[in-house]
């Protein structure tokens, strides 16, 4: 598999994204995800983006979107977000990558006055939406599976319905090693996603709370996770998810650790030479 990185570990330490990218490129990175607002990018960042990954030889394989309006009780605001998600499924197109990453959000009022029925149904609705239109742009949909109690796809079990709830091929999960820590997931449980899984985040954290550390920064027992990843086959990219680095002014630093820690793994692993 390919070793990626999330830019926004650059943006969030206040790195102009060409030298995020640029620095990304030098430290061997395979390839990036982006993380950019389809609604509001210019067309200058847009040329910057593609200009510099061209130049850098840094293929761009995935775009991050939240998109919690996707489950809201209000048809306008699930209209909006389709509306939102279908223009990052063409910038996505516009970059040549092959996924976006999409995030869901949670159950609201702790699941008591909206039957969580009705809001699984609104995401598996407006998902399918997506899908369709993502098939005719080239685009898969990678899920993000989060840890958090309330999110509608915190479990391998929820993340399996959901994919098959929709029923399409374009709609696909993402694993993210932390967060299958966090929720208290077994690796073998990992199996489950079988021809589901397309894409992979790693980070480590302290095992009580989402963390996005470098690995070896944290408690994760990378190796069976990696392994159980293995055993999937996914012709896809392992991308580092770095969030808020505790000092900014060293957030080179930071991304090379996470680099060289997480390619030593996938070295041992055999997911990458």
């Amino acid at each position: 598999m390919k070793l990626g990185i999330i830019n926004s570990a650059f943006g969030q330490a206040g790195v102009d994204t060409a030298t995020g990218l640029k620095h990304i490129a030098r430290i061997g990175f395979d390839s990036v995800d982006l993380f950019a607002e389809a609604m509001t990018i210019t067309a200058e960042e847009k040329k910057i983006i593609a200009r510099t990954c061209e130049q850098e030889k840094l293929p761009i394989i995935s775009l991050v979107v939240v998109a919690t309006g996707l489950v809201d009780f209000n048809d306008p605001v699930r209209d909006f977000h389709v509306a939102r998600c279908k223009k990052t499924i063409d910038l996505a197109a516009e970059f040549g990558a092959k996924n976006i990453l999409l995030v869901l959000g949670e159950y609201i009022w702790q699941r008591e006055v909206i039957p969580p029925a009705a809001q699984w149904g609104w995401a598996v609705e407006t998902c399918k939406i997506l899908g369709d239109y993502a098939d005719t742009k080239g685009i898969d949909i990678a899920l993000e599976l989060e840890p958090f109690r309330l999110s509608l796809l915190n479990s391998i079990h929820e993340m399996v319905r959901f994919v098959d709830d929709c029923n399409h091929p374009r709609i696909r999960a993402n694993i993210d090693v932390s967060h299958l820590v966090l929720a208290d997931t077994s690796p073998l449980d990992v199996a489950k996603l079988k021809g589901k899984a397309i894409h992979v985040h790693i980070s480590d954290c302290d095992g009580k709370v989402h963390g996005d550390l470098p690995p070896g920064r944290g408690v994760v027992k990378f190796a069976p996770y990696l392994q159980a990843i293995k055993e999937l086959a996914i012709d896809g990219t392992i991308s580092i998810e770095l969030e808020y680095s505790p000092d900014p002014s060293k957030i080179v630093d930071w991304v090379e650790e996470a680099y060289r820690e997480t390619a030593r793994l996938m070295r041992e692993t055999g997911l990458r030479k």
